[in-house]
């Protein structure tokens, strides 16, 4: 079975305030971690309430996302969604390491410069 993964968006990389977050990106994998479809969805206003309603009737299991308050934290981990949080970097790069398994809360995504 497959499931959802949702990133804070903000331009192209995670968002660093969920409760102010106004882009999303949606993306469903498969039972192999292979992604099978991808969605970018405009909220029509920023509200952490709304985001965590988005979540739970998405059914979203993991979120990756920067600063979050404790209490919407504390509620997504109760309704079993997984919460990456204080990441910061390219929403790709964070995608990528979280289907490798190697993303972990407070991580900082450095973007790799061409080399010289």
């Amino acid at each position: 079975m497959g499931r959802k993964i949702l990133v804070t968006l903000y331009r192209d990389e995670v968002s660093p305030r969920f409760d102010l977050c106004s882009e999303v990106l949606l993306v469903s994998v498969d039972a192999t971690g292979h992604e099978v479809r991808r969605q970018d969805l405009v909220l029509a206003h920023s509200s952490a309430d709304d985001l965590c309603d988005l979540i739970l009737d998405r059914e979203v299991s993991a979120v990756l996302t920067g600063g979050i308050e404790e209490e919407h934290y504390h509620y997504l981990r109760w309704k079993r969604v997984e919460v990456v949080d204080a990441v910061a970097g390219l929403a790709g790069e964070a995608l990528g390491k979280y289907l490798k398994g190697e993303l972990a809360s407070g991580d900082i995504l450095f973007a790799r410069l061409p080399d010289a």
